[in-house]
């Protein structure tokens, strides 16, 4: 049996961050993913993330930015306030990549300046064909190895 889930959207809203009362965090978010062949259409997908990933989901995502998650899919049941049975359907994750860059007012403060290298500065930027460079080597050329 396999229950794998990775999707790519954006947060409809910041993370909200609670303690279970053994200490344990959990931060839960929605993500907004188009479908891919109808962008006209949306999926808002429920996400919970506990421990450590969850606290940092809390830190560093925010409302509007880019994020991939993986995980699992898991449908729980519960009873509402007013007594009947529900299903929640949500993705547990284990991932959680942060694809774009913060802004500045929603970005934590850390040690991490504008003037330092970012290796990350261009993850999750779209790439156009005319941004490849395209290396044709003759036929007649020796194979490099």
């Amino acid at each position: 049996m396999l229950n794998r889930v990775i999707l790519i959207g954006r947060l409809t809203r910041d993370p909200e961050l609670k303690y279970i009362p053994n200490g344990t965090a959990v931060a839960n978010f929605t993500l907004a993913v188009d479908r891919k062949f109808n962008k006209d259409e949306t999926d808002f997908i429920d996400v919970v993330a506990w421990r450590q990933l969850a606290e940092l989901c809390a830190n560093y995502l925010g409302k509007g930015r880019l994020a991939a998650v993986e995980g699992r899919l898991q449908v729980r049941t519960y009873e509402g306030k007013d007594g009947q049975k529900r299903k929640a359907t949500e993705v547990v994750a284990d991932d959680v990549r942060f694809l774009d860059k913060a802004s500045t007012s929603s970005a934590p403060k850390s040690s991490f300046t504008k003037s330092d290298s970012d290796p990350w500065e261009d993850l999750g930027r779209e790439v156009r064909l005319e941004d490849i460079d395209i290396v044709r080597r003759d036929e007649e050329d020796d194979i490099p190895f």
